[in-house]
C-alpha cells in the first residue's frame, strides 16, 4: 500500500504530471526536458529522480547522457497507463509543451537525415550485391507468426530498422548499439513512426544488460561480420532467452570479396551453415534450421548470399544452464 502512496504522491504535482504526459510520447534526455518546460536542470533533474522512485519512470543512461521514458513493466507502468487519460490534452501549458517537443522532435530527424545523405551512396551499393531488404525482413518475420513476443531484443539495432519491421508483432522491442549517433538516428525514426514500445540503449553484443530468461525473441542482423567474436555474441544472445524463446541469426554466407574488408569494415567475410550453427548447439540451443536468400540475377558476379540461421531455447533451459528466469 505505501509504494501505491508514494506513486501517487510523485505523479500528484503539476510539473511532474506535464513530464508524464510528455514522456507518454518520446523519451527525452533532462536538457531536452528543460526546453520543453521552460524549467531550469536543477528542478527537472529533481522531479524526474521523484518519479523514477516512483517506479513510475525508467531511466537509460547512454554514455553522458541519460535518456527518460515511462515504466516498461510493473506496478509503476500500471499507474502510468491509469494517470495518463486523466490529463487533459487541451490544457493550455500542455499545449505549449507540445508544441516545444515537436521542434525538438523535428530536430533530431533533420539530424538523423543529414547522417543518411551522407552514407546513403554506400549503403545504395551495398544493397545492389544481395537480395532485397524486403525478401530477408520477410522471412524473419516468418519466423514470430506462430508466437506470442512479449519482447524482442536487436542486438546491434543500427537504425532501428528491425525493431521496426517487427513493431506489429511484439509487446515491446529493445534496440542495443554502441554507437550514441545511431542510438539518435533509431530513436528518432522510432519516434516518428510512434512506435512507443520500442525503445534503444547503449549496449555491446558480448554483455545485453538483460536477465537470463526474460526476452522471447533475440535478433542479430547483421552483426557478426564485424565483431571480434562471433560465439561470444551468440552465447550472450541465448543467455536472455526464455525456454522456447528464438535466436534470429542474419549474415553473409562465406565469401571471398576482401573489398567488404576495406570497404565496410567487414570482421569476417561470412560464415558457413554449420558453422553458426555449431556456435548454437555449443550453448544449448536446439532445433537449428538455416534459409539462403540470393539475387534472383545468377550471373551477378560480386552478388553475396544471405543466410538466416533460426534456433530455439531449449524447453529445460531454466534446470539445464541454472537460469533464474525472469517473471
Amino acid at each position: 500500500m505505501e509504494d501505491l502512496l508514494s506513486a501517487l504522491r510523485a505523479a500528484g504535482e503539476v510539473t511532474r504530471l506535464r513530464i508524464l504526459a510528455v514522456l507518454a510520447r518520446s523519451e527525452l534526455t533532462v536538457s531536452e526536458l528543460c526546453k520543453v518546460l521552460g524549467q531550469t536542470q536543477p528542478r527537472v533533474s529533481r522531479h524526474l529522480r521523484l518519479l523514477c522512485e516512483a517506479g513510475l519512470l525508467d531511466r537509460n543512461a547512454q554514455g553522458t547522457s541519460a535518456f527518460y521514458r515511462p515504466a516498461r513493466t510493473g506496478r509503476g507502468r500500471e499507474l502510468f497507463d491509469a494517470i495518463l487519460p486523466l490529463i487533459d490534452a487541451d490544457d493550455s501549458g500542455l499545449q505549449g509543451d507540445l508544441r516545444r517537443l515537436a521542434a525538438i522532435r523535428a530536430e533530431r530527424a533533420e539530424v538523423a537525415a543529414a547522417y543518411f545523405e551522407e552514407v546513403a551512396s554506400d549503403w545504395d551499393r551495398m544493397r545492389t550485391r544481395h537480395v532485397a531488404d524486403a525478401e530477408v525482413e520477410a522471412a524473419m518475420v516468418a519466423v514470430v507468426e506462430d508466437l506470442s513476443v512479449g519482447q524482442l531484443v536487436d542486438v546491434g539495432t543500427g537504425t532501428g530498422r528491425v525493431l521496426e519491421v517487427f513493431a506489429d508483432h511484439i509487446d515491446q522491442g529493445i534496440g542495443l548499439d554502441l554507437s550514441q549517433q545511431m542510438l539518435d538516428i533509431a530513436r528518432s525514426r522510432l519516434d516518428q513512426l510512434g512506435h512507443r514500445h520500442c525503445a534503444v540503449r547503449q549496449g555491446n553484443a558480448y554483455e545485453l544488460g538483460l536477465d537470463a530468461g526474460s526476452v522471447d525473441v533475440a535478433v542479430l542482423h547483421h552483426v557478426l561480420h564485424y565483431l571480434d567474436d562471433p560465439a561470444a555474441s551468440i552465447a550472450e544472445a541465448a543467455r536472455t532467452l526464455r525456454p522456447g524463446g528464438r535466436l534470429v541469426v542474419v549474415d553473409f554466407a562465406s565469401h571471398n570479396e576482401e573489398s567488404m574488408r576495406d570497404d565496410y569494415a567487414h570482421h569476417w567475410l561470412g560464415f558457413a551453415d554449420d558453422e553458426v550453427a555449431d556456435w548454437c548447439t555449443d550453448v544449448g540451443l536446439i532445433d537449428v534450421q538455416t534459409e539462403h536468400l540470393t539475387l534472383a540475377d545468377a550471373d551477378a558476379e560480386d552478388g553475396l548470399t544471405v543466410t538466416l540461421w533460426v534456433a530455439a531455447q531449449h524447453p529445460d533451459a531454466p534446470a539445464l544452464y541454472n537460469l533464474e528466469v525472469a517473471s
